[in-house]
């Protein structure tokens, strides 16, 4: 656990995101470097400025990081680095990749990912779609990623451990504040045959800003995304435009013509 305090105290640093933390550790090599690197050093750095750089070298570890590894430790969660193999491979590939992700459960032997999302307020059609799709893939060897929402990513989750496949979960939050809290179970469920992960820390909030950023996520380890059931104005609809952005196969289930529900994946299929 001693050498991820580096990447979670770099992490830490007011004004550093994912894509300069990145860059730093492409340009220094490890966060222990860039946390030990000078003034004029981090100063070639893109995207760096001056008082950026002294906040870096004046920075010293807070006392959450520490109290998250020891927690982490107890509870059996890990955290992934982008430089451990089990990092999601298609999830490095995007332009800002998250530098290290909290895990329950395991991220091994999964190298074939498919994300299945849709609706919150999803019709039995659509629960019905998306458990039937995620059944038959996850019985093929390809793992299900979702967002442990209500709705259609609960169906596409329970789809692929009905079949004895494996399944993961990205989430919003904190792996110790599980959103919806009536999925706990299932929370669980996934972690004994795949895996739970986040890139918040342990205690982050279900904020609502954190959501879109959890799609990208869902979308980019994965080789492409099927909406089941969406909205015109669905946050389904905003994975599928980060997976085609990262140039990922996008693909849409057809629903009534009648269905609200449906609207934004027909509106998919119009765009081709």
């Amino acid at each position: 656990m001693e050498q991820l305090v580096p990447w979670l105290s770099l992490k830490s640093v007011s004004g550093i995101g994912n894509l300069l933390f990145n860059r730093l550790v492409r340009h220094f090599g490890s966060p222990a470097k860039v946390l030990e690197a000078s003034c004029d050093a981090l100063a070639v750095v893109d995207g760096m400025s001056p008082r950026l750089a002294q906040s870096i070298i004046r920075h010293t570890t807070p006392d959450w990081v520490l109290n998250d590894l020891e927690r982490c430790h107890k509870k059996g969660f890990k955290i992934i680095t982008q430089q451990n193999p089990s990092y999601p491979a298609l999830l490095r590939e995007i332009a800002d990749p998250p530098p290290v992700l909290y895990c329950y459960g395991s991220m091994d032997g999964a190298d074939c990912h498919i994300a299945v999302v849709g609706s919150r307020n999803s019709t039995a059609y659509g629960q019905t779609s998306a458990k039937s799709l995620c059944r038959d893939l996850a019985a093929r060897g390809i793992s299900i990623v979702s967002g442990m929402a209500r709705g259609v990513d609960t169906a596409a989750h329970l789809g692929a451990l009905e079949s004895g496949g494996r399944t993961t979960a990205v989430l919003g939050s904190g792996l110790e504040r599980v959103y919806p809290l009536e999925n706990l179970k299932l929370f669980h469920r996934i972690a004994e045959n795949g895996a739970v992960i986040t890139e918040f820390d342990l205690d982050a909030e279900p904020l609502p800003h954190h959501f879109p950023q959890r799609n990208r996520i869902i979308s980019g380890m994965a080789l492409g995304t099927v909406v089941v059931e969406a909205a015109k104005r669905s946050g389904s609809l905003i994975t599928a435009r980060l997976a085609a952005e990262q140039g990922r196969e996008v693909y849409a289930v057809p629903g009534s013509i009648h269905a609200r529900t449906s609207q934004g994946t027909h509106e998919l299929i119009r765009q081709g």
